[in-house]
C-alpha cells in the first residue's frame, strides 16, 4: 500500500513538473467551452506568442504557465461570454515552429512535435535534394548560427553530433561546390564518368545515343565496350549495328550486337588517344512484303505485321493491341489484296450474335477500323446516308443518327434525348427505306405495355418526324397549317378563347371548354350545341351545362371527338332561333323587355327579375299574363303591390312557354286617366275666362 501511495506521488509530480512547463512558439491550445462549437478546437500559438479566439481576437499567451494560460484566456473570453464556469483551457501538444531552407525538396516553415529531431525535420522537408553540402549544415536561432556535420551522423548513427531543436529554429542546407553556378539535376555517378578527361586531345569523346556522352580519359588497353561502359550504356533508341568509330583519322562502322553474338574480339576496333564514337539513334525501317498484314486506324498500336500460318484475323487485331475507345467496332473494313472490301461487326460478335463470324485473312490484307462518330459532329461526311436514320422535329437532338439492326424506335429516340415537352406524341410520323408512311401513338403504346411487336419496322435510310403542338391554344390560328383538321375540335360562341384545338381521344367535353377558357359572362349555358362530325348523318346534341353544375351527372355531358364543334350561344339572344312556343314574352313597362326562356321550375317573380324588373313608371297593379292553351287564349291580371304585402305564393299566376306577361304603364291606370281628365276641363275653362276677359 505504502509503494502504490508513493507511485502516485511521483506520478503526480511528474505530471505537475509537464504541466507546469510554460507555453512556448508552437504549442496547440485547447479551449473547450460547451454550446460553443467554434471554440471547442486547439488552437496553434503563432510567431508573435499568441493564439487568435473567435469573436475576441489574438492574445498573448507565450511563457504562461497552466493556471496563468487559463486565467488569460478567460479573461479574455468574458469581453463575449458570460458563463465560464465550464470553461477549460489547457496544452493540448507540445509543438515547435521551424524553418527549413536551402537545398531541401521542398522548403518552407514546418509544425513538428517538441521531441522531433533534425532528421525527423529534414524529412518534413521532403529530405535532402542530391547535391547538398552534408558536413556544412547550419541552425539559426536568433542571431546565433551553429554548423554541424549532418554526414558524421550518417556515416555513424549517433546522435550526439546533431543539435537539439527549439521553437523558431532556422535549418539552412547549403549546396555542394559540385553543383555550380546552374541549376541541373546531380549525379555524383554521371559527374565522375561523364567528362573525366583533362586533356581533351588525348581525350576519348563519345557522342550520340548514350546516357552520359562526354569526354574520357584514355587508358592503356582501353576498347570500345569500356568506353561505351564509362558513357553509361546505349539508349533503347540506338542502332547498335551501326556504331561509327574514328581513330587515328580512320573511321570505322562496329557492329556491337554482332560482336555480343560471337564474342569475337577481333571486331573490337583499336582505339587511339583522341578517338571519337559516335552511336546513331536507330531509324524505323519501313515494314512491307507479300507476307505482310496490314493494320489501320483506331487500334491501340497501327502497322504492319507478319501474317504468319495459322494467323486469324482475331490474331492480327490482338497484335495491334485492338481497338481504342474511340473506334467504331461496327464498322470494321478488311480490305483484301485483290481490292474486294469486307465490313466486320465486332460488337455483334462478342455479343454471340447467331451468323457473325470473323473474316478469314491472308498475307498483302489491311484493316481499317473507323473512328467513333461524334454525336456533335454536323458533318453528313462522318455516316453515308445508308447508314443513318433522320430524326426531325420535336426531339432534344434531332439530326442524322448512325443506325444499327439490333435498335428500334425507343432506342433512337433515347439515343436523341426523347421529345420535347411541345412535342406531339400521339402522331408520330415513320418514314420507312420503302417511303411508306407509319404514324406511331407512343402514349398508347406505353399505356398497352410497351410490346416490341407493336413498334413500327425502321431501318436504315428511315425518317422519323414528331409534330409540335400549338404554343399558345388561346392564339393558335398560325398553327392551322401544321394541325390537321381531323385532330382538331372547333370551339365557337361566348368563349374566351374561341379557335381550333388540339384533341385526343383521352380528353372530354371539359378539358376542351377549359382550354377555350371556359365561357364568358354573357354566355348562355342552358343552351350548348355541339354538332358531331364524325357520323355518316348529321347530329346535334344540346346540353345544359348549368343543370350539370347543379346535379354533377356525368351522363349530361356529350362524348365528343375529334371534328365536332362546340357552339355557345350568347344571353339574350337567342330568340332568333328558338320559336316562339318555347319562350315567354315580357312586355311593357320593365327595363328590358324581350323574350326569355322560361321552365316549369320558374314563376312570374323569375321572369321580372331576368326582364331587369319593372321600371319606375310601372303599373303594377294590373300586370296582365295571356296564358296560351290548346282550345283558348286567357288573361289574367295580377297584383304585384298586394302581393308583396301579403306575400301569398298561391296567388301567383301560372306561367308557361308561350305565354305573354304584360306590365303596363302608370298612365294607363283609372286615377291617371282622371287626373288628365280634369287637366283637360281646368285648361278648357281657363281659355274660356281668358277669352270673356278679352
Amino acid at each position: 500500500m505504502n509503494i502504490f501511495k508513493i507511485l502516485l506521488i511521483m506520478m503526480a509530480s511528474i505530471s505537475f513538473h509537464v504541466m507546469a512547463k510554460p507555453v512556448q512558439i508552437g504549442d496547440l491550445i485547447q479551449v473547450n467551452l460547451p454550446g460553443e462549437e467554434s471554440l471547442n478546437k486547439g488552437f496553434q500559438v503563432d510567431k508573435s506568442g499568441r493564439i487568435t479566439l473567435p469573436e475576441v481576437g489574438p492574445t498573448y499567451v507565450a511563457g504562461f504557465e497552466e493556471e496563468q494560460l487559463s486565467k488569460v484566456v478567460k479573461d479574455a473570453l468574458s469581453k463575449v461570454y458570460r458563463d465560464l464556469s465550464n470553461a477549460s483551457i489547457y496544452v493540448s501538444e507540445r509543438q515547435i515552429l521551424l524553418s527549413i531552407q536551402g537545398y531541401v525538396r521542398s522548403p518552407g516553415e514546418y509544425t513538428l512535435p517538441e521531441s522531433s529531431t533534425i532528421q525527423m525535420a529534414l524529412y518534413a522537408a521532403g529530405g535532402i535534394r542530391p547535391g547538398a553540402q552534408l558536413n556544412k549544415l547550419q541552425i539559426k536561432r536568433g542571431s546565433d548560427i551553429n554548423e554541424f556535420n549532418y554526414k558524421t551522423f550518417l556515416d555513424t548513427g549517433s546522435e550526439t553530433s546533431l543539435p537539439k531543436l527549439k521553437s523558431l529554429d532556422t535549418i539552412f542546407v547549403p549546396a555542394s561546390p559540385m553543383v555550380g553556378n546552374i541549376e541541373q539535376e546531380f549525379d555524383a555517378a554521371k559527374l565522375a564518368n561523364a567528362g573525366d578527361s583533362a586533356d581533351s586531345r588525348k581525350a576519348i569523346k563519345v557522342f550520340g545515343e548514350v546516357n552520359a556522352p562526354g569526354s574520357f580519359s584514355f587508358k592503356a588497353n582501353t576498347d570500345l565496350v569500356d568506353i561505351i561502359m564509362r558513357s553509361g550504356g546505349v539508349t533503347r533508341y540506338a542502332s547498335v549495328e551501326q556504331i561509327r568509330v574514328i581513330s587515328g583519322n580512320t573511321p570505322t562502322i562496329f557492329n556491337l550486337k554482332r560482336y555480343l553474338d560471337s564474342g569475337d574480339e577481333s571486331l573490337l576496333p583499336r582505339l587511339n588517344p583522341g578517338a571519337i564514337v559516335f552511336v546513331p539513334k536507330m531509324e524505323e525501317e519501313i515494314k512491307s512484303g507479300a507476307n505482310m498484314v496490314y493494320v489501320m486506324g483506331e487500334v491501340a498500336a497501327p502497322g504492319a505485321f507478319e501474317g504468319k500460318p495459322g494467323a486469324t484475323f482475331m490474331d492480327i487485331l490482338a497484335n495491334a493491341g485492338g481497338p481504342t475507345r474511340f473506334a467504331e467496332s461496327r464498322q470494321i473494313r478488311l480490305i483484301k489484296a485483290d481490292g474486294r472490301v469486307i465490313k466486320f461487326d465486332l460488337t455483334a460478335f462478342t455479343e454471340g450474335l447467331g451468323g457473325v463470324r470473323p473474316p478469314t485473312i491472308a498475307n498483302g490484307d489491311a484493316i481499317f477500323v473507323p473512328e467513333k462518330t461524334d454525336m456533335n459532329e454536323k458533318s453528313w461526311l462522318k455516316i453515308s446516308p445508308d447508314r443513318a436514320v433522320n430524326v426531325i422535329g420535336e426531339v432534344v437532338r434531332p439530326g442524322r443518327i448512325e443506325w444499327s439492326d439490333e435498335m428500334d424506335l425507343m432506342d433512337l429516340l433515347a439515343h436523341v434525348g426523347g421529345p420535347t415537352l411541345r412535342a406531339d406524341t400521339t402522331t408520330i410520323e415513320v418514314v420507312d427505306s420503302e417511303r411508306k408512311v407509319q404514324v406511331f401513338d407512343l402514349d398508347a403504346y406505353i399505356r398497352n405495355g410497351a410490346k416490341r411487336s407493336q413498334l413500327p419496322h425502321i431501318a436504315a435510310g428511315s425518317i422519323i418526324r414528331v409534330h409540335d403542338l400549338p404554343q399558345d391554344p388561346s392564339d393558335n390560328k398560325s398553327q392551322w397549317v401544321r394541325q390537321k383538321s381531323e385532330a382538331s375540335i372547333y370551339v365557337f360562341g361566348q368563349v374566351n378563347a374561341p379557335g381550333r384545338y388540339r384533341f385526343t381521344k383521352e380528353m372530354h367535353f371539359l378539358d376542351i371548354l377549359s382550354a377555350a377558357d371556359g365561357p364568358t359572362k354573357d354566355a348562355d349555358i342552358h343552351n350548348i350545341r355541339i354538332t358531331h362530325r364524325d357520323k355518316t348523318y348529321s347530329q346535334v346534341s344540346k346540353l345544359n351545362l348549368s343543370l350539370y353544375f347543379e346535379t354533377g351527372d356525368e351522363s349530361l355531358l356529350p362524348v365528343v371527338t375529334t371534328g365536332d364543334t362546340i357552339y355557345i350561344p350568347e344571353k339574350d339572344k337567342n330568340w332568333l332561333d328558338r320559336s316562339k312556343e318555347s319562350t315567354v314574352r315580357v312586355l311593357g313597362a320593365v327595363n328590358n323587355p324581350g323574350r326569355y326562356v322560361f321552365d316549369d321550375n320558374m314563376t312570374l317573380l323569375d321572369l321580372l327579375a331576368e326582364a331587369g324588373g319593372p321600371s319606375e313608371q310601372a303599373y303594377l297593379q294590373k300586370i296582365s299574363v295571356v296564358n296560351m292553351s290548346c282550345c283558348q287564349s286567357q288573361a289574367r291580371v295580377f297584383d304585384l303591390v298586394e302581393f308583396s304585402k301579403t306575400a301569398n305564393f298561391r296567388k301567383l299566376p301560372v306561367i308557361r312557354a308561350g305565354d305573354t306577361v304584360y306590365i303596363p304603364h302608370q298612365r294607363e291606370s283609372l286615377m291617371e286617366k282622371a287626373r288628365n281628365g280634369l287637366d283637360d276641363v281646368l285648361k278648357i275653362a281657363t281659355t274660356i275666362i281668358l277669352i270673356g276677359a278679352l
